[in-house]
């Protein structure tokens, strides 16, 4: 009972966390974060020591899926370059940076161990960029770069962080043993992920019942995720190939029911999961100073030289990648026009660390190669500090960088263009084939239907218009709400007085509730 208890005080804190940060304009990953510091120094608050495992293979899966799940693949693949050189590229030259830096800090650490701790602090947290990047309405193009690099980034870590750890214990580590393990982690992962596409789309695509859709999908990720750990592949990439895949083929794999419901709930499990994640880093902080005896000066020290080597490196990495690969031919020409420098300054300074991170920093070996021990505490410490500074700092001043910068925003008018000449196409095809079932179906019906495939064409070009006055279909709206308003009170007195049972309303709210959500969708448009 004592810990179903502190769950629901962690996820009451969350909700709370995240409603307040609305409610001041701020992002929820900073105030939880934030609020999990403060109460790790409440006495008789509930104390949490995080597992690596837990994260690694209980709270990590299920945020990549969905991610994945709501990923464009098509824009993924258009931007695939830039994703995978942050993904691996990146990764790899700031675990080696740091793992440098913090050797020529620490001279009787090994460098390998070193490098362990350069591959754990590396990646940017998958949560973090996804919901910064969104919040603050960064364009689209970046957003997905960002999102891209996040879901694909902590594959390479893991494994840098494998063949460092193996060689900080004293393991023999060669080019044959590392290129065995890159190809199992790796090559396995993609295999296991596309294998569970095809098994999970198989059963996805024969199942009708909503709710049994809902229970397949919270489940798929976790089910990846064990096969692949099995054979020692990356779980990691196997959820995002799986991910993927089934979310580019959701539309013909789900009813609509099952599809609004999966949606639903997703939305609700990260939601959830997300503020569990930045409240638990926040509470760690008691854990992490219990064996640390470093002086101040040194760890001050070498605290802001790791994060200045992070910060550093990223932009290192970025500008070079951004423009003198241009320089080749085939990268300009499939590259298109060059971009403004403020797009590698705003993607540079959307590196926030997270809860993976922690992870890593926690699963580093007691002692390396020989039994010999290391500042195991401070290299705890440095993780967390990172995270902290990272997310607290860069995604606090994220908004700011970027309204100093001047992104330009998608163009609402061209989106608005592109969705109502395709809305045309497809109500060209809908009237199409009613022509051609008309005969089945009495006059006043086909009639009736004609005119809803007009509304909708209307309510897609009615977007090109300004917004200086109430468009027919917002005017529609607004006395439809009033309506449904009124209906809900009559069906509402009617229970109350014993008219209808309560089955009868249920339905009629339900019915009513599907409307209304409809008629929002299409007023936020």
């Amino acid at each position: 009972m004592d810990g179903l208890f502190e769950v629901v005080v962690f996820l009451a804190i969350a909700t709370v966390g995240a409603a307040l940060a609305r409610k001041l304009g701020l992002l929820a990953p900073i105030v939880l974060v934030v609020a999990g510091l403060v109460l790790s120094f409440v006495p008789g608050f509930p104390h949490v020591r995080l597992d690596p495992d837990l994260v690694l293979v209980g709270i990590l899966p299920p945020l990549l899926y969905v991610a994945a799940l709501e990923t464009s693949v098509p824009a993924f693949r258009h931007n695939l370059r830039p994703i995978l050189w942050l993904a691996i590229g990146l990764v790899i030259f700031t675990a080696v940076a740091v793992g440098f830096v913090l050797h020529a800090l620490l001279p009787a650490v090994p460098f390998a161990i070193c490098l362990a701790l350069g591959a754990v602090l590396a990646p940017p947290d998958a949560v973090a960029a996804t919901a910064v990047a969104r919040r603050i309405g960064l364009p689209r193009r970046v957003v997905t770069i960002l999102e891209g690099e996040s879901l694909l980034n902590d594959a390479t870590a893991l494994v840098l962080f494998r063949v460092a750890a193996l060689a900080a214990v004293g393991s023999a580590v060669g080019p044959g043993e590392v290129s065995l393990e890159v190809l199992r982690s790796a090559g396995g992962g993609v295999l296991v992920g596309a294998l569970g596409a095809v098994v999970f789309g198989f059963v996805h695509r024969r199942i009708t019942d909503p709710l049994l859709d809902n229970a397949l999908s919270l489940i798929i990720p976790f089910a990846v995720v064990f096969v692949a750990e099995e054979i020692h592949a990356s779980g990691v990439v196997a959820v995002v190939v799986t991910g993927l895949a089934l979310g580019h083929r959701l539309p013909v794999l789900m009813s609509a029911a099952s599809r609004l419901q999966v949606g639903a709930v997703w939305r609700l499990v990260r939601f959830l999961l997300e503020g569990l994640v930045f409240l638990l880093v926040g509470l760690q902080l008691p854990d992490v100073l219990q064996d640390l005896d470093e002086p101040m000066g040194r760890l001050v020290g070498v605290t802001a030289a790791v994060i200045g080597t992070l910060f550093l490196a990223r932009f290192a990495w970025l500008f070079p990648l951004t423009y003198l690969t241009r320089l080749v031919p085939g990268v300009r020409r499939r590259g298109g026009e060059r971009k403004p420098v403020k797009y590698p300054l705003v993607i540079g300074w959307a590196g926030m660390r997270g809860v993976v991170t922690l992870a890593g920093a926690l699963a580093l070996p007691f002692t390396v190669s020989g039994g010999e021990e290391y500042p195991r505490a401070l290299f705890i410490w440095l993780a967390f500090a990172v995270i902290v500074v990272t997310l607290v700092g860069q995604g606090a001043t994220l908004p700011a960088v970027a309204r100093w910068l001047k992104l330009p925003p998608d163009d609402p008018v061209q989106d608005a263009l592109s969705a109502a000449g395709v809305q045309q196409q497809a109500s060209r095809a809908a009237r199409d084939r009613l022509n051609e079932l008309a005969d089945s179906a009495p006059g006043p019906v086909v009639e009736r239907l004609r005119r809803v495939v007009e509304e909708r064409t209307n309510l897609a070009w009615e977007q090109l218009g300004g917004t200086e006055r109430e468009t027919p279909s917002q005017a529609y709206g607004r006395l439809r709400q009033e309506m449904i308003d009124a209906e809900r009170e009559v069906f509402r007195l009617a229970r109350d007085s014993g008219r209808i049972p309560e089955e009868v309303l249920v339905r009629a709210y339900r019915d009513l509730d599907l409307e209304e959500s409809l008629l929002r969708r299409e007023s936020e448009r």
